[in-house]
């Protein structure tokens, strides 16, 4: 086991605030960009969920479900970095939970192909 005081003293230096706050002063500007890019494609895909819904003619009132599902697989493409048939597969799987929710499956489908351009996973 180290001195404890050579502890002390690294402890001392790693909580330093003005260290901190220099390090932490320097992170809203990238962390400003992130979120801007982040926000605007996850509004471009709701843009495109909502489009693909009026086209089925879903009703308004319905919207938040399929839109919680399109986030769902957005969600799915964006953060957790999966994709060809993994995705597939993943999104047959949210494709299945919301219709068992109640949800139509063509609507769901044509969220799947047209907004995330995911083919159904092969047999």
């Amino acid at each position: 086991m180290s001195d404890p005081n050579q502890r002390l003293i690294a402890w001392q230096i790693k909580t330093d605030t003005g260290r901190m706050k220099e390090t932490l002063d320097s992170l809203p500007p990238e962390m400003l960009k992130h979120y801007k890019a982040a926000a605007a494609s996850l509004c471009e895909m709701e843009t495109k969920a909502r489009q693909t819904l009026d086209t089925a003619g879903v009703h308004a009132i319905m919207y938040v479900p399929y839109l919680s599902y399109a986030r769902q697989l957005y969600k799915l493409s964006r953060q957790q970095g999966i994709s060809g048939e993994s995705f597939a597969l993943a999104a047959s799987v949210l494709l299945s939970k919301w219709a068992a929710r109640g949800l139509d499956p063509d609507v769901l489908v044509a969220i799947r192909t047209d907004v995330f351009d995911i083919a159904p996973p092969t047999p």
